[in-house]
């Protein structure tokens, strides 16, 4: 199972703290809570929920509802994205949410490469259409 990009953002933050703590960590150099405070996190798993919900509601995997799905997911994290200033997902955070988007479909059975394909996509340009971050 596909694991979230916001599990691992906590991981970093709680691994973090525990270096703080210890000692073993520059205060000047943490930076995770920073990057990820609570209510980022809350907003991005609250758009992960629908966005797996509504592919456990597909009954056959067509492109059209597929893409549907996807637009809406990356549309809900665009307004994540621009809830905070317009820098939440940076390089990295982008490529972990559209890695787990592809994941989950593909989890859910839908192949991503063909998909793409044949609608004259790169695999890795999926989510491009609708992205702002």
């Amino acid at each position: 199972m596909a694991e979230r990009p916001t599990t691992s953002w906590r991981r970093g933050i709680g691994e973090e703290a525990e270096e703080l703590a210890a000692g073993s960590l520059d205060p000047d150099c943490a930076c995770m809570a920073g990057l990820f405070p609570e209510e980022l996190l809350l907003a991005t798993d609250a758009v992960l929920d629908t966005f797996e919900a509504e592919l456990s509601t597909l009954s056959e995997v067509d492109d059209a509802r597929v893409f549907a799905v996807v637009e809406r997911v990356v549309l809900a994290l665009n307004a994540v994205n621009d809830a905070h200033d317009g820098c939440a997902f940076e390089t990295d955070e982008r490529e972990q949410l559209c890695d787990y988007i592809d994941q989950v479909l593909t989890e859910h059975g839908v192949d991503v490469v063909a998909l793409t394909a044949r609608h004259e996509l790169g695999r890795y340009q999926l989510t491009d259409k609708w992205r702002k971050w």
